[in-house]
């Protein structure tokens, strides 16, 4: 069990501004910025021109990138979401067929790392296929060895999407379903990947509590400081994903992802609302719960310089932001980019100086 000094109390003694470092903090008393969609590399400029040509709308929700996780990390990201996409037999994803849709692409996966089984990691198959790690245990080699290098870093928040959908038209692989097979096996990966110490699971926050979410209306979150050096995971599902993770495992017992349950369920405590501006954010922040909510998506707050979403997140107490933009664009010309004052994207979160 994580022993928590209510907050009510701890904020009443100790103002947010005393708190040394905010270490005696339950993690959901701060906020963080992060990055959407972020192991994702630019597309290859020859097919990236063919797909504009064939849906130039649908191509301009796709027209952004990132910097290595390692380097978003290093400038103080401290959310991440990572896709993956099951190959149990490998080779599956190994020649993307949209690098048969055009000459003159940039070489890929050189090492021949898509052969071996395993989970992989991009944004869509065929197309948008460029990744700072091909393979979920090549990303998770890179987050453990920056981890290991900075062991008082603040908690990294990962969202992770089990993603299976069939593209529609020809010419696209379909994906292997998810089941409760693959999900155990997303499990161990892992803990084997970054190592039981480093993973903050439903487990550890429910403690003796007879359920998650009471453990979270009583702010059974660890401590800032009991979550320096760690990684909490959610699954990005809802309907028949999220309950196929959920079966067999009451309160998320013996799951390393949170769940995106509804509030009340017993499975509760972390949950994704892309809208920064539904009022349902606040409440659900003071029972206690974590919120991730998104400043921008498919690039339009970008090219619009439309602040209003990550305003309204920032207010709405939400604990993880996530951006395409902490840096300004280089596909357009846009001065949109997001982070708190001075330039941070961790902070202690101000919804709770006046709650």
């Amino acid at each position: 069990m994580i022993k928590t000094v209510s907050s009510a109390l701890l904020l009443f003694i100790f103002p947010l501004s005393l708190l040394k470092n905010g270490d005696d903090l339950p993690i959901n008393k701060i906020q963080v910025i992060g990055s959407h969609n972020s192991y994702k590399k630019a597309i290859d400029s020859h097919l990236f021109e063919k797909i504009k040509q064939k849906d130039s709308v649908s191509a301009s929700k796709i027209d952004y990138e990132h910097i290595s996780v390692t380097a978003q990390l290093d400038m103080g990201l401290r959310n991440l979401e990572i896709d993956v996409y099951a190959d149990s037999k490998g080779g599956k994803y190994a020649h993307p067929r949209g690098l048969d849709w055009v000459k003159d692409q940039a070489p890929y996966d050189v090492n021949k790392e898509m052969e071996a089984p395993g989970f992989k990691v991009f944004h869509i198959q065929d197309l948008d296929f460029r990744s700072d790690f091909l393979t979920l245990k090549g990303g998770l080699e890179k987050l453990k060895q920056w981890s290991d290098a900075h062991p008082d870093h603040t908690p990294i928040f990962i969202t992770l999407e089990a993603k299976d959908d069939k593209m529609k038209g020809e010419g696209y692989s379909d994906p292997e379903p998810f089941n409760a097979e693959l999900f155990n096996q997303l499990d161990q990966a892992l803990l084997a990947g970054l190592g039981k110490n480093k993973i903050i699971t439903p487990d550890q926050v429910r403690g003796n509590y007879k359920t998650l979410a009471a453990a979270v209306s009583r702010d059974n979150w660890p401590t800032l400081k009991q979550a320096r050096g760690k990684f909490l995971f959610i699954l990005d599902q809802k309907g028949e994903k999220m309950e196929l993770y959920i079966k067999g495992h009451p309160s998320l017992k013996g799951r390393v992802l949170f769940a995106n349950a509804e509030a009340g369920r017993p499975e509760a405590g972390m949950m994704i609302i892309n809208n920064a501006k539904d009022p349902l954010i606040p409440q659900l922040i003071k029972k206690g719960y974590i919120i991730r909510t998104r400043a921008d998506s498919d690039t339009q707050e970008a090219r619009n310089n439309d602040r209003s979403n990550f305003d309204a997140a920032c207010a709405s107490g939400a604990q993880i932001i996530t951006t395409d933009y902490y840096l300004k664009s280089t596909h357009f010309k846009s001065e949109y980019a997001i982070s708190f004052e001075n330039g941070k994207y961790f902070r202690l979160n101000p919804f709770f100086k006046s709650y």
